[in-house]
């Protein structure tokens, strides 16, 4: 911390008294001034200790010191020091006096403690302070970087609003809030997003002081080195940010332009391992898919997806809303460009979707595979996730403003039902199928699994259903209230992820090689093997059945 009036009375080699305004002695000092003056106030700045010999003033005049200290006190001088032994063989009772009464600390210098030492101390406290404030930078930026590299995003927003002791958070191009640190500075963040839109209108780099509705002093700053800012970052902090602070401010505003800014080279090179992902999943090779999707796709095939074909056509002249769901700030903010035409990527729905469903991915840390086909796009999403949602809210927030007489080309999007790698190919035709019927319909988004009204298991309902269902998975309900194990619920969620081990251990918490040992024991207790597909079949309705 910097020097105080405190330090400089605990400093050994000072010996200073203190003779007045000893409640005030944990103001910080900002200089050490010598000044003979009768009115030194011109020359000040604030935040000083006044030194003085009392040369030019009458300083047994109680009059004249009242007025002098009151002076000096509305100036900002943090403290007077009065040298003993010079003019004064002590120091005089009407300074003493004046100074408790405006509660300006007064300080008794001693005969040997020259003003230079006085001076040094303090010049040497601030140095100190400095030096602290660069090696508190520097600290900073290698934990920045360190979480940057290890955590991303979320990660370089905890270390800073830990560092400039406040909260921080960072939004997507949209001006929708991608994350925060701390959580609960979330609802403080969302009441910004009109202050990041305005911010976005600006050339990058760009900051801003607004006004939160709070007590927070609040800093917006443009992430990016384009001509339309990538994100947005906000700081909020008590107070004014200090050195140490600004500079690890700094750091993460560069960190987190290499994190959110992507080269063009590294795009198009995920897009071809994208692209070569999807063509192996379309020729029945998943195994050769997974190799080549690695660390990048890999987590995608770990899990059910959904296949998403887009594509452009022709409006119809009559428009029927999907739903009444409001989409969020961020798809309605892109969707809002892509009708103007004020997108960066440039009129149409095609670029804008890919925006939207790439957006939502990146802050929910999904996997996501966008493939561009001749005029249409693929998307391979995960199940329930947020890119999926995304999608369905941009599709249907473009249902809801579709205008009569449009010449402008509209977005159709085919969804598959939910599927695993194995089963790609026929992901893909039931995307068509969707498509299809979304054409013919009229429609912008049709789902697979809307297309065939109904459902099989109402059927489950019955008497005769379910006293099977329950012959069937009797002996494992039994087995598992011995206590032995968890073989109905492991079966269900191995079941529920198609046979992917790892995946359906996830789920569980256990350890793949305690799934296999359970799939084995239920093999024995029915006397079945779970490589029949018929068997799996039966055993999944069965479980859908008794809603176990």
């Amino acid at each position: 911390m910097p020097p105080t009036l405190a330090s400089l009375v605990h400093h050994s080699a000072l010996k200073l008294g203190v003779r007045a305004g000893e409640q005030h002695l944990d103001t910080p000092v900002r200089w050490a001034h010598v000044s003979e003056l009768a009115d030194p106030v011109p020359y000040l700045e604030g935040g000083e200790l006044l030194l003085i010999t009392a040369l030019k003033l009458d300083a047994e005049d109680s009059d004249a010191m009242r007025r002098y200290v009151k002076r000096l006190s509305e100036a900002g001088v943090v403290g007077l020091g009065f040298a003993v032994g010079v003019n004064y063989d002590d120091v005089p009772e009407a300074l003493v006096k004046a100074a408790k009464d405006e509660g300006l600390p007064l300080l008794a210098v001693p005969p040997r403690t020259p003003f230079i030492a006085i001076s040094k101390a303090v010049s040497a406290a601030i140095a100190a302070e400095q030096y602290k404030a660069v090696t508190s930078g520097f600290a900073a930026q290698r934990e920045l970087t360190k979480q940057a590299l290890g955590s991303g995003p979320e990660g370089v927003l905890a270390v800073l609003a830990a560092q400039i002791d406040g909260w921080a958070a960072l939004y997507d191009a949209s001006g929708a809030v991608v994350a925060t640190a701390p959580d609960w500075a979330g609802r403080r963040a969302a009441r910004l997003t009109g202050d990041v839109e305005r911010l976005r209108d600006r050339p990058a780099p760009a900051s801003a002081v607004v006004e939160s509705g709070s007590d927070d002093r609040v800093e917006l700053h443009s992430i990016g080195t384009g001509r339309r800012p990538r994100a947005a970052l906000a700081v909020g902090t008590a107070a004014t940010l200090g050195t140490a602070e600004r500079y690890a401010l700094h750091s993460a505003i560069a960190l987190l332009t290499l994190t959110t800014e992507r080269s063009r080279a590294l795009y198009e090179a995920e897009q071809r391992i994208g692209s070569a992902v999807l063509r192996m999943l379309l020729a029945g090779e998943p195994d050769h898919a997974r190799a080549v999707a690695g660390d990048l796709y890999g987590a995608l095939l770990d899990a059910p997806f959904r296949m998403v074909i887009a594509d452009s056509v022709a409006p119809p002249k009559n428009g029927t809303a999907l739903s009444t769901r409001k989409p969020s700030n961020g798809t309605a903010a892109l969707l809002a460009e892509a009708v103007t035409g004020s997108g960066e990527q440039g009129a149409g729905p095609l670029p804008v979707l890919a925006d939207v469903v790439e957006s939502a991915a990146a802050r929910s840390g999904e996997a996501l595979l966008v493939v561009p086909d001749g005029e249409r796009l693929v998307l391979l999403a995960v199940d329930g996730g947020a890119a999926a949602e995304a999608c369905l809210q941009y599709a249907e927030a473009l249902e809801s403003t579709r205008g009569e007489g449009s010449s402008e080309d509209e977005l159709v999007v085919g969804f598959s039902a939910p599927a695993g790698p194995i089963a790609a190919v026929s992901a893909y035709k039931q995307a068509e199928q969707a498509l299809s019927v979304a054409r013919r319909r009229g429609r912008i988004l049709v789902e697979h699994e809307d297309v065939a009204a109904g459902s099989v298991l109402p059927l489950l309902g019955d008497d005769a259903v379910r006293a099977f269902a329950d012959g069937l998975l009797r002996a494992l309900r039994d087995h598992d209230a011995t206590g032995r194990g968890d073989l109905v619920a492991s079966l269900r969620a191995w079941l529920s992820r198609h046979g992917q081990w790892d995946a359906a251990a996830a789920d569980l918490g256990v350890h793949r090689h305690t799934l296999r040992y359970r799939m084995r024991r239920v093999e024995e207790i029915l006397g079945r093997s779970l490589d029949d597909p018929d068997v799996r079949m039966e055993l999944w309705l069965a479980l859908k059945a008794t809603g176990t």
